[in-house]
């Protein structure tokens, strides 16, 4: 017989407050996009204007989101750093 904790359902947590976070899983809001890669809000939506960075979706009539394998598909396709 299962246990309420085995039935309860994943969370993960935000590293700042280890509260339960909102974002729905596979999806990502704009400040975890904004940590996963390093850019800021503007050069986010200016990439997105242009094309080169995957698109938001409409997760709620108020509320967008940034599939996370698309996030993580277009970090890995970006040229590494050389010295």
């Amino acid at each position: 017989m299962a246990t309420p904790l085995e039935n309860a359902m994943p969370y993960s947590f935000n590293a700042r407050s280890l509260r339960p976070s909102a974002e729905p899983e596979g999806f990502m809001r704009l400040q975890s996009v904004m940590r996963l890669t390093g850019l800021g809000r503007s050069t986010i939506y200016r990439m997105i204007d242009r094309q080169t960075f995957p698109k938001p979706v409409q997760l709620s009539e108020r509320s967008i989101g940034w599939r996370r394998v698309d996030v993580e598909r277009w970090s890995q396709e970006r040229p590494a750093a050389t010295r």
